[in-house]
């Protein structure tokens, strides 16, 4: 083994342990965060944080077929973080009282 592969395992084990801790973080966001828009964030980290998992596994392994799969959970990522900022903006709008005030809570 070559100074230069230990040095990339090294890295890509600090990776997957860097990964872990925040996945670990994440869940804990997940379930305890204190209001909608923070879980939400939460699980758009979590598609962030799956694909550098395969890029990690993609690198140890050395094999490119992981990229597509990358491609595509980025997309569904970005679509569902669209689609529950829309789905909160909607929800969390102000109310209008019957004295044309609005409530802002």
């Amino acid at each position: 083994m070559t100074t230069l592969r230990a040095v990339e395992e090294a890295v890509l084990a600090a990776s997957a342990v860097m990964i872990l801790v925040a996945g670990a973080l994440l869940l804990y966001r997940v379930w305890y965060g204190p209001s909608m828009l923070d879980r939400a964030v939460a699980l758009d980290v979590a598609a962030a944080l799956i694909i550098a998992g395969l890029a990690v596994k993609a690198a140890h392994d050395g094999d490119s077929f992981y990229f597509p799969v990358m491609l595509v959970l980025a997309f569904l990522g970005f679509t569902g973080s669209v689609g529950i900022a829309r789905f909160i903006a909607v929800r969390d709008r102000p109310s209008v009282r019957a004295d044309g005030t609005e409530d802002h809570r």
